[in-house]
């Protein structure tokens, strides 16, 4: 047995060993955390990163347009740059885009969700051509309009993205993963009086996403595809030469509406004298027909009489009535696929190098060639729907409105055989089986010896394809 100082030796020892391993399992627990805590630091951090780019997308994006779609549109696009892309988006904008028959045409059709856009889209699908849409879905008229057509194209097989043709990033995406064989452009912000009160919507959409469009196709498509593009009956202004002739002037604009489509014509010939795009322009005359647009006088004069409301006409100072070409929707889709049918190729290279050769450069009408005074477009709707309108006639403001249209399409029948058939009453009976049947409205009133009632969305689209 050791003596007592031995014990208290090794009781002193013992105590100390003790100490220090309580240090060294302090340390140890004080490292560990610090070393949690830094983990939980950076996940924290990089968790805030996201969730930042997450909001602002345009800054993932590799192309300036991106930021200039976050500056320029009044709208977001929905499907931003975080989130498409993947296997399984690129199989489906495919299998949009893909012609069922041989030679068929493989179209990106901008504003697919619009009035003119749904029934070009549905045409071309019908006949076997490939067709990807983009629509921005903005609330210029009621966006659930745009969905129902949006729904009509899914079921027929065409995609149509939530997006903004200003989103230069998306735009390069789809061009790398399909080469389209044409555009056909006609998203756009429409209407003429709106402009006065958002005029900056009307540069965004038709003369910044116009320039958005030509740039990616010119430096970023390949094979470069051939462009139809909507321009405007309104470039014509206040020119009084009738019928309105492509030679007329077209540089005394009566709205900003029209100085930017006459923006955009000029625009298209800088894009296809220097990048040798092929880019041919149609200028629309007062579409009207199935799945319209409500800000149109047709369509809103039809609300407004079965409501019992009362409607404005205008006249012109000396008294004479206002006139318009009214142009039924069958028509202006056979003039839009006989100019993508009929349009050449691009002739230059991509990456916006030397041109191969001249492109080719086109303007057209497409009316309807007879004008109507808008009084007796309102007589048709009252005898169509069974009441009479409540009037009101006032003298035209300085509005951005003008007198009359009238087209001449002598070119575009030369060219690709442009013929409209469908008359004023005939396009008005159609428009209005659709309406009632489209927003479930009883009137007692036969058309076509049917009452109007209720039915499928699909039988008031146009019989175009």
């Amino acid at each position: 047995m050791g003596s007592p100082a031995d014990t208290s030796k090794t009781s002193k020892l013992e105590r100390y060993n003790s100490y220090l391993l309580r240090r060294v399992s302090s340390a140890k627990v004080v490292a560990a955390s610090s070393h949690l805590l830094f983990r939980a630091t950076i996940l924290a951090a990089l968790l805030l990163i996201f969730l930042f780019l997450l909001h602002y997308p345009p800054l993932l994006s590799t192309s300036h347009y991106s930021a200039a779609a976050a500056s320029h549109s009044n709208h977001r696009s929905l499907l931003s740059s975080a989130s498409y892309g993947g296997a399984a988006w690129e199989r489906g904008v495919r299998a949009s885009a893909s012609p069922r028959r041989p030679d068929g045409l493989s179209v990106l059709v901008t504003g697919a969700a619009g009035f003119v856009g749904t029934h070009c889209s549905l045409a071309l699908k019908r006949r076997g051509d490939g067709v990807v849409g983009l629509d921005n879905f903005n609330a210029y008229y009621d966006p659930a309009l745009k969905r129902s057509r949006q729904a009509l194209l899914a079921r027929h097989g065409v995609l149509v993205l939530d997006a903004d043709i200003n989103d230069g990033a998306l735009l390069a995406k789809l061009f790398e993963v399909v080469p389209f064989s044409h555009v056909l452009h006609l998203a756009a912000q429409a209407g003429v009086r709106y402009a006065t009160r958002n005029p900056q919507s009307y540069v965004a959409s038709n003369v910044a996403g116009l320039v958005s469009l030509f740039e990616i196709v010119a430096k970023h498509a390949d094979p470069q595809p051939a462009i139809v593009w909507a321009s405007s009956s309104s470039v014509y202004g206040l020119n009084t030469d009738a019928p309105f002739s492509e030679l007329h002037r077209t540089d005394r604009p009566a709205s900003l509406y029209a100085a930017t489509k006459k923006a955009g014509e000029a625009i298209a010939h800088t894009y296809n004298h220097i990048y040798g795009l092929s880019i041919t322009g149609l200028r629309f005359f007062t579409v009207y027909g199935p799945w319209g647009r409500p800000d149109m006088a047709y369509f809103s004069f039809t609300k407004s009489i079965l409501a019992g409301k009362p409607i404005t006409l205008f006249r012109m100072p000396d008294g004479t009535a206002v006139q318009r070409d009214f142009t039924y929707i069958d028509d202006i889709v056979k003039g839009c696929l006989g100019a993508l049918d009929t349009a050449e190729k691009s002739t230059g290279v991509a990456g916006g190098g030397k041109k191969r050769g001249p492109a080719q450069l086109r303007v057209y009408n497409l009316g309807n060639t007879s004008p109507v005074p808008v009084a007796k477009m309102v007589s048709i709707l009252e005898d169509l729907l069974g009441k009479k309108a409540k009037k009101s006639v006032v003298t035209l403001p300085q509005n951005g409105d003008v007198p009359f249209t009238h087209a001449n399409v002598s070119l575009a029948a030369t060219d690709f055989g442009y013929q409209p058939t469908t008359d004023l009453a005939t396009g008005l009976r159609k428009f209005v089986k659709w309406y009632l049947q489209y927003y479930s409205v009883e009137t007692g009133k036969k058309i076509n010896g049917k009452s109007n009632t209720a039915g499928e969305e699909e039988k008031g689209m146009a019989a175009s394809a």
